[in-house]
């Protein structure tokens, strides 16, 4: 029988990565309000306010209950990923059935050291899984122990 998967946590530095990325992407909607604010097409805090409330809520505290519910396990024969409350992932990825491993970074998880781990596995053009917020190291080292178990596995 297997012994139970001792699931890890992201790399802390994650929370912040993914918090930049939301204040990326809430720039242009914030700023779009404080045009309209400032050319007083509607009334006062019509739309700042609220978008003000709204993109605090996504960048403070949606990051880091979507880091708390990202948990990984490398098996010695699988990738198991668990991710999501309201809608719950529990992917359990075959080491052998694996066709080819990614490791990459955008600009800001390579400031931070972090990288994004990528499988692709046999089947269909979406058999791939992804899991970001590793430290590049880890990342790098998981790619490597994949890459043993295939080769000692097709040879």
């Amino acid at each position: 029988m297997d012994e139970p998967d001792q699931l890890k946590p992201l790399d802390p530095a994650y929370v912040t990565v993914m918090r930049i990325g939301m204040a990326i992407f809430l720039a242009i909607p914030l700023i779009g309000a404080l045009v309209i604010e400032t050319a007083q097409l509607t009334a006062t805090g019509l739309f700042i306010i609220p978008l003000a409330f709204l993109a605090a809520w996504l960048v403070f505290v949606v990051p880091a209950r979507r880091y708390a519910r990202w948990q990984y396990a490398l098996g010695a024969d699988r990738l198991r990923i668990v991710r999501g409350f309201l809608f719950y992932s529990d992917t359990v990825v075959p080491l052998g059935r694996i066709q080819h491993i990614d490791v990459h970074q955008g600009p800001i998880m390579r400031r931070f050291d972090l990288a994004t781990l990528t499988v692709h596995t046999a089947g269909n053009h979406n058999a791939g899984v992804s899991l970001p917020g590793l430290r590049h190291e880890v990342a790098v080292a998981m790619r490597e122990t994949i890459r043993e178990y295939i080769k000692a596995a097709q040879g």
